[in-house]
């Protein structure tokens, strides 16, 4: 058939049959190029058959340089209007001597605000009837009822405290001015995500390190790693409570001391390798 073309269609069918080859040929290249892409990623691609499964760890203590705690104020009143009065002047007056004392805005908000009614059970007397012919009659007591006597309003705040050498001083203040159900200092550090990158990047070069002499050991090589995991043990927040009424009443002679203590971040990774 292709005797029979003459040279013009030669050409084109020639063009058509060269445009369709590279056609072919770029789409492959692709293909292979995205193929390996996927392979040089972590758990990419095909899961090996051979590979070695290594953990490692790594620690680091970190000493918290922020502290929080949070206080409440609660009043009462004949209206809602009267107990919101009280309940503002002395909150307002905690704040300020707390921002005083180096706390800045940012870093005291209100955590919770309630108003609600205040209600008395009242209970009616119970009357005896008059006896007619000798027979007593019935007790009557009529029922009780709910009296509204007033209204309490109760705020919380959460203050953080950064330099925490000043927390003692703040605590005793707040007290001081009347501040209710002190309670939940704990000191923590404020960067952790930092704090824990590091114990992982410890806890990685661990594993590595012992997957080298374990590769080495087995007369293996190390390819690439196929999956990794991480298990993190964080520290616990440490409390300390300390009752409002022993520093509200109580007269205090010097701060109470609290100490913030050293925390320890672990970090537990898992690689596997594949090895050939």
């Amino acid at each position: 058939m292709y005797q029979y073309l003459n040279d013009v269609q030669k050409s084109r069918l020639f063009k058509g049959v060269f445009a369709v080859v590279i056609t072919l040929a770029v789409f492959l290249g692709f293909k292979a190029l995205n193929t390996i892409k996927e392979f040089s990623y972590i758990g990419g691609g095909v899961y090996p058959a051979n590979t070695i499964t290594i953990s490692g760890k790594g620690s680091v203590f970190a000493i918290p340089d922020t502290g929080s705690f949070s206080f409440s104020v609660i009043e009462e009143g004949k209206t809602v209007k009267e107990a919101q009065g009280k309940e503002s002047k002395k909150i307002n007056s905690i704040l300020d001597a707390v921002k005083g004392m180096g706390v800045d805005e940012k870093d005291i908000k209100t955590v919770g605000y309630y108003s609600n009614p205040k209600y008395e059970y009242s209970s009616s007397v119970c009357q005896r009837a008059e006896s007619t012919n000798g027979v007593m009659m019935p007790v009557y007591c009529p029922p009780g009822k709910q009296v509204l006597i007033g209204y309490e309003v109760s705020q919380t705040i959460s203050v953080k405290v950064r330099k925490t050498d000043t927390a003692g001083d703040i605590l005793t203040k707040v007290g001081s001015l009347g501040a209710q159900n002190i309670s939940g200092l704990n000191f923590v550090t404020d960067d952790m995500d930092a704090v824990q990158a590091d114990a992982r990047d410890k806890a990685i070069t661990d594993a590595k390190a012992k997957a080298k002499i374990l590769a080495k050991s087995l007369g293996v090589k190390l390819v690439r790693i196929v999956s990794f995991n991480e298990n993190g043990n964080y520290p616990v927040p440490m409390y300390y409570g300390l009752e409002a009424k022993s520093i509200a009443t109580d007269v205090v002679s010097t701060s109470p001391q609290v100490p913030v203590g050293e925390n320890e971040i672990v970090s537990n990774v898992t690689i596997t390798y594949e090895v050939k």
